[in-house]
């Protein structure tokens, strides 16, 4: 398994790339619109897929933070729900898992 020091390094290096993502969605969304009402429609449709980016990319942001503070905490790769171990592969796939795979499925909406 990757030593935490690897996870930590790119748990950081994708915050910072979300940080910037976000920053750059949150200045698009704060653009006036177009006079045209039917480029501000199409403007709309845009800002509302934004929108739900930009959302998205804030709930892997806190999520990462929390993988983070797991591993300050010296609990990372352990299941917040039943405590075992979390599988290396899982942590590989998403570093910033929080329970082991079998709880994922049971909690509501799954995996």
């Amino acid at each position: 398994m990757t030593s935490h020091g690897d996870i930590r390094e790119r748990l950081t290096h994708r915050l910072a790339q979300l940080v910037a993502r976000t920053g750059r969605i949150e200045s698009d969304l704060r653009q006036p619109g177009h006079r045209d009402w039917a480029e501000r429609a199409i403007e709309q449709e845009n800002e509302e897929v934004l929108e739900r980016l930009g959302a998205a990319e804030l709930e892997e942001m806190r999520e990462i933070r929390a993988a983070l503070g797991r591993i300050d905490a010296g609990t990372y790769g352990v299941c917040e729900a039943c405590g075992e171990a979390i599988p290396a592969g899982r942590l590989r796939v998403l570093p910033f898992a929080a329970t082991c795979i079998a709880c994922a499925e049971e909690a509501p909406g799954g995996a």
